[in-house]
């Protein structure tokens, strides 16, 4: 069929010339004829010509073209192969990388991105990402949460490093925190097999399992490092060198040279009252009397108990030692307060701090009537708690005391809790408004 199309072509092609000859022979004198072939007609005749060429080549040496072909396709795969692997990879084991978000923000925190040079004010929008710096002042604390739970709380005068921060298809996390200078406080929340959540100080790495909770402390003026674990288990490895650590162990080193040490720390007490989150009504009186109580210690012959304004401790407004599991603090005006308890012995040691419980003293009068709060029921995204509702308009709201940053011009409130500890846990939601009026509801959850 493909010949039979060649050859009307040819034919076609002799008889146009023809013809144009013959009419050129009955006038005199020098003539000049155009005959118009199209680009279609040319394309055809070439791909006609090719076609035939491959059959009579194919009949002719029939193993010289099969190698022909064969060798033709592995050099457009190869070329296929080569444009592939210039495009993300996105087989089983890829990581993508995500973002952090700050949680809590306190006093002077600044940021510096990545792609950057400049320093920014931290903010709860600014989302973090491999490679960022956080610092903060003397007087400013930051907590930073990443997608797999994991929280950092970054103490005054310190500045970390987010060294990785990603994810594969697999839900296999991995986070990495450099603490390069100051003091960190971290926990981990449960994560899948295969996970990594890690902090680096002066060289040394601690690779954290889930729900567990650690201290780090870097001083490189002093040449002071340590990392102590608080709850759950690690293990810290330097120049070779790898220590596991367990409930209040931690390890202590300086300089490149020097071996990492292994302490066992003295537990603190465990706060009971007042309650974390816990709002407290002073009943229209300007001052409030507050008793506080924790868990004897063994071997303890008395405890140290200090109260501040902030969580950092930066400043206190209570520091006194006494010799029971409880006390009452008088004359605690309005507002938030932070506090935390130590133990020690008769050697005069103390033992590492407590966790910091946070009250507020909120001032009600007796003929206040509580105003307008109604919550949605709460939606659970893991550890993570999503609440919204509605108040009187011109209220402030505080989700387990913090502040909820936004509230609607109509009372409408959105807020995400911070990565919850599994087991039981209470939702405290206030409401109030510059003139007394105050509502306080408490749900309590599960978290598995």
């Amino acid at each position: 069929m493909l010949t039979l199309l060649f050859t009307a072509y040819l034919q076609r092609f002799s008889e146009v010339f023809r013809s144009q000859v013959s009419s050129d022979n009955r006038k005199p004198g020098i003539h000049v004829a155009w005959t118009t072939i199209t680009y279609r007609s040319v394309a055809l005749l070439i791909m006609a010509g090719a076609v035939i060429f491959y059959f009579v080549v194919r009949f002719t040496f029939p193993q010289f073209t099969e190698n022909t072909v064969k060798a033709g396709g592995n050099v457009v795969g190869k070329l296929l192969d080569h444009v592939a692997g210039m495009a993300p990879a996105t087989g089983p084991g890829t990581s993508t990388a995500q973002q952090a978000h700050f949680t809590a923000l306190d006093g002077t925190v600044r940021v510096k991105k990545s792609n950057g040079n400049s320093w920014v004010t931290g903010d709860y929008s600014i989302p973090l990402e491999k490679g960022d710096v956080v610092q903060t002042g003397s007087e400013g604390m930051a907590k930073v949460v990443f997608n797999d739970g994991t929280s950092y709380t970054v103490k005054q005068d310190s500045l970390i490093v987010i060294e990785e921060n990603s994810a594969n298809d697999q839900q296999q996390t991995n986070v990495a925190v450099a603490v390069s200078t100051g003091t960190v406080d971290l926990s981990t929340a449960t994560y899948s097999q295969g996970s990594k959540s890690q902090v680096i100080v002066a060289g040394a790495t601690a690779s954290l399992s889930p729900e567990s909770a650690a201290q780090v402390h870097n001083d490189p003026k002093a040449d002071q490092h340590e990392i102590l674990m608080k709850k759950g288990a690690g293990e810290v490895s330097r120049n070779g060198e790898t220590v596991k650590l367990a409930n209040w162990e931690k390890v202590t080193f300086q300089g490149q040279q020097s071996h990492l040490e292994k302490a066992k720390e003295i537990g603190p007490p465990t706060p009971i009252a007042p309650a974390n989150m816990a709002p407290l009504f002073s009943a229209g009186e300007a001052t409030k009397d507050v008793e506080f109580s924790w868990t004897p210690m063994a071997n303890a012959v008395g405890y140290r108990l200090r109260i501040s304004r902030n969580p950092y401790f930066s400043s206190t407004l209570v520091d006194k030692k006494v010799n029971t599991a409880a006390v009452t603090v008088t004359s605690l005006g309005e507002g938030a307060y932070y506090w935390m308890v130590q133990s020690y012995d008769t050697a005069g040691k103390e033992s590492v701090e407590s966790e910091k419980n946070r009250f507020t003293i909120i001032s009600k009068g007796k003929e206040t009537e509580a105003i307008e709060l109604d919550l949605d029921p709460f939606i659970q995204h893991g550890h993570v708690i999503e609440v919204t509702g509605k108040t009187q308009t011109g209220a402030r709201v505080m989700v387990n005391g913090s502040e909820v940053p936004m509230i609607g011009t109509d009372g409408q409130f959105h807020y995400f809790t911070p990565p919850l500890p599994t087991g039981e846990a209470v939702i405290t939601v206030t409401a109030q408004t510059a003139q007394g009026g105050v509502n306080t509801q408490q749900k309590k959850i599960i978290i598995q």
